[in-house]
């Protein structure tokens, strides 16, 4: 494994624990600031907002630069981000911090995911890019229940202060670990702004980000309300949902790997197989989330299934972008977040309409299901003419080779 994909790794884990471990310290930050719970939930709005405009805005803004100095900028705007959260002495200013380090989020992804695909062979590039999410699907699992014991046990500022020592260890593991990212001729020549925007003219590329906002909305649809259902339909005690929620995430780590082997064999079938999966521990899920043991194997499965779409709708995305990927890359991570608004708000509609606690567990297999029939018509549609064959080919994915490092672009 190159030790690039630590590096990568590790600033993902950074920065997925930034975009998740302020849920369990709401309470306490909002204490702090003297603000409702309500008003403390901007930290996490304005996060995910922050990230679909980083993931559009700031990618097209270095799309010419080269690609291991623009990583090491987005840390150094993540670190920068943490430590305003760490010192905030007001609520606006803890509201810029979040800001802040939410706009090298999709960036960092967007770009990291085309950097990682370029340190390994074409049939293992799914399997790379799962390695560097592995950093967020670890950040679930271990940094999350860390973070927030230490924020509860020592002050919420501590967990942000050791998010930002991450992020400084992260951005010297890259500096030192991440070879300079180099193309061919072509590549060279095809990477400009208008070339980036000139791959959204693909309709494959906008199949497979509806594909990836209803197939995400949908996990996270069902995920973002699992408090109440744990609680109120399976019984659990509230001090026992956040060990639950390290199922939840123990699931996301197998499903991110998992699912990136089994893309570099074929991307479109695993992405099919996988909807249908999820559609199906959906629908399980709310027919027996009364029950506490059926909810256990359910939050496993559902963790395991979401996640393992990601690195092969990441790859598909790249692919069709062909040799202009990193603009696409970027707004494919926007579009998770888009995703996550859009399964968190339907969610919230199915409850307010008084249908309970189940059902945006429903309301996600329904959206889940909706993926799934975008994704058999993108299949279907790229068939003709042996288009298909090339998107589920790992050797027929776009490849990132080596440059002089006097070269402009990277």
């Amino acid at each position: 494994m190159p030790a690039g994909l630590i590096a990568l790794a590790l600033g993902g884990f950074g920065i997925g624990l930034t975009e998740f471990v302020i849920m369990g310290l709401l309470p306490e930050i909002a204490t702090d600031f003297g603000v409702s719970e309500a008003a403390a939930g901007w930290f996490i709005t304005g996060y995910a907002l922050s990230v679909v405009v980083g993931a559009l805005l700031v990618t097209a803004a270095v799309t010419l630069l080269p690609r291991k100095p623009v990583l090491i900028g987005l840390l150094v705007l993540f670190i920068a981000g943490n430590f305003l959260s760490a010192i905030a002495d007001s609520y606006p200013a803890m509201l810029i911090g979040r800001i802040v380090a939410a706009l090298c989020h999709g960036a960092f992804f967007g770009i990291g995911s085309v950097v990682a695909a370029g340190l390994v062979p074409a049939h293992k590039k799914a399997g790379a890019i799962a390695i560097m999410f592995t950093g967020l699907t670890a950040a679930n699992v271990l940094g999350v229940p860390f973070g927030t014991f230490l924020g509860q046990n020592l002050g919420w500022r501590s967990t942000f202060w050791a998010i930002t020592i991450i992020g400084v260890v992260a951005l010297i593991g890259i500096a030192l670990m991440v070879p300079r990212a180099k193309r061919t001729k072509e590549g060279a020549d095809a990477s400009s702004l208008r070339s980036e925007l000139g791959a959204f003219k693909s309709g494959q590329v906008w199949l497979s980000i509806i594909v990836t906002i209803l197939g995400f909305g949908g996990m996270f649809g069902a995920f973002t309300y699992i408090a109440f259902t744990l609680t109120d339909v399976s019984g659990f005690d509230p001090h026992a949902v956040p060990w639950l929620l390290v199922l939840f995430g123990a699931g996301l780590f197998v499903g991110n790997i998992a699912g990136g082997k089994a893309a570099d064999k074929s991307i479109d079938k695993t992405l099919v197989v996988i909807l249908a999966g999820l559609v199906l521990v959906l629908v399980f899920f709310a027919l027996t989330a009364a029950s506490p043991v059926a909810t256990l194997f359910s939050l496993a499965l559902m963790g395991g299934f979401g996640f393992a779409t990601v690195p092969g709708l990441q790859m598909r995305v790249m692919h069709f972008a062909a040799t202009a990927p990193t603009l696409a890359s970027g707004a494919n991570i926007g579009a998770f977040n888009v995703g996550n608004a859009l399964g968190a708000w339907l969610g919230g509609v199915t409850i307010t309409m008084g249908l309970g606690y189940t059902s945006p567990i429903w309301a996600g297999a329904a959206i889940t299901a909706a993926a799934l029939l975008v994704m058999i018509a993108a299949a279907a549609a790229a068939r003709p003419g042996g288009a298909a064959q090339s998107a589920i080919a790992p050797e027929a994915a776009p490849d990132v080779v080596r440059e002089p490092e006097a070269s402009p672009v990277a």
